[in-house]
């Protein structure tokens, strides 16, 4: 019988922490601020904690028409644009971590009545802004033994709608895992894809590629975030489920990975 070995708050470190998310709506073809979203951006950086801040994530976005190059340089600009606007307001740059324009966002097959609306909201920029952590509570991920075939979930390792990248937030608990996986050299596993809000068991859309691979693309983005922080390839693989396992909850807890254990 398969064990579930839930890695929820009290699994990875507890942790007292937030994050807040602002998005800024362009004009078609623009990176100049407008002067009501650029209010908006002033009113949500004056509500934030600015003391408490440990880093912000600031992604641009179009629409899709034009080329794909210029719509990635519209994107950056757009990006930039903010960047500016945030440091102007906190006075302290360090905080702003990645500033990254990730070009057009694909639209599926939509109605001509919603295609405006789709693509207004589309030409835009997301601000994530994440707190610094409150330590509670240490405890091992793998402390209990694990056996071949048990399936280890991740709750707390949360991906972007559309994408294959997490969450800014997501990463301090990817960084407890690679910590704990260090320890339990021995184990090898099976990295597992999902996705949510498809019909059927239908792999969803990857907004980048445009491809239909969104699970497979999740579970390969995990193994290479393992590589790059040490974990030995042959210890690790990767597969998509497509929406063939959804739990029936809240769909962002469906955008998700899960290990399995193939040796111990």
């Amino acid at each position: 019988m398969k064990l579930d070995v839930i890695f929820m708050l009290f699994g990875l470190v507890c942790f007292s922490q937030t994050s807040k998310k602002h998005s800024v709506f362009f004009e078609t073809d623009q990176y100049n601020i407008i002067e009501t979203e650029k209010n908006r951006l002033y009113e949500f950086v004056s509500n934030l904690e600015i003391q408490k801040i440990k880093e912000v994530f600031i992604y641009g976005y179009c629409d899709d028409r034009g080329s794909e190059k210029y719509n990635l340089i519209l994107s950056q600009n757009r990006a930039s644009a903010i960047k500016k606007e945030f440091i102007y307001k906190t006075k302290d740059s360090s905080f702003v971590k990645k500033v990254n324009g990730m070009g057009e966002v694909l639209i599926n097959k939509v109605s001509k009545n919603s295609l405006s609306t789709i693509r207004s909201l589309n030409r835009r920029v997301d601000v994530e802004v994440v707190y610094k952590l409150n330590k509670i509570k240490k405890k091992g991920l793998l402390e209990r033994e694990l056996k071949i075939g048990d399936t280890i979930k991740l709750p707390n390792i949360l991906f972007e709608t559309g994408y294959s990248y997490v969450v800014p937030e997501s990463k301090q608990y990817l960084d407890q895992i690679v910590e704990e996986l260090n320890l339990k050299n021995k184990i090898h596993f099976l990295i597992q894809g999902h996705v949510c809000c498809t019909k059927g068991s239908r792999d969803a859309v990857d907004r980048l590629t445009g491809k239909r691979n969104l699970s497979i693309a999740r579970a390969k983005y995990i193994y290479n975030y393992l590589k790059e922080k040490g974990i030995k390839e042959y210890r690790m693989r990767y597969t998509g489920l497509r929406r063939r396992f959804p739990l029936g909850g809240e769909s962002k807890f469906d955008r998700r990975v899960e290990f399995i254990i193939t040796k111990n």
